[in-house]
């Protein structure tokens, strides 16, 4: 796994340029709600980068990680925090899975009851 992540965010900060031409009023509140979203408030801007950056990861966004990463990084978040939000993304990656794999067996049940399966004839 040898990606250059630099790389990848120079590439859409490059691309980001150019989509600000076509769409400057677009991009423009775009940066203006990132902006107003991370303020520090009830929570740091640092705990916000976090939450951005487990909805990158769990999006598989590439860029997003580049980004919410090297924000991280200069916001003086460790590796050791960075890998709790990591293991917080596997748990809730497969959480879900199980959440709905319940559901199923659930409506597997519902739909298998005596009335529903008359209604069906």
């Amino acid at each position: 796994m040898n990606k250059d992540f630099e790389s990848v965010r120079q590439d859409i900060r490059s691309y980001a340029r150019e989509l600000h031409k076509l769409q400057p009023d677009t991009m423009n509140a775009f940066y203006t709600m990132s902006k107003e979203a991370l303020k520090d408030g009830a929570l740091s801007e640092k705990v916000k980068e976090f939450v951005a950056l487990g909805i990158g990861i769990t999006k598989q966004c590439e860029g997003c990680i580049a980004f919410h990463v090297k924000n991280l990084k200069e916001l003086g978040a460790t590796r050791e925090e960075v890998g709790e939000v990591l293991a917080m993304c596997v748990y809730m990656g497969g959480g879900p899975g199980l959440m709905h794999a319940a559901e199923a067996l659930a409506a597997y049940d519902a739909l298998n009851k005596p009335d529903i399966q008359k209604a069906a004839v």
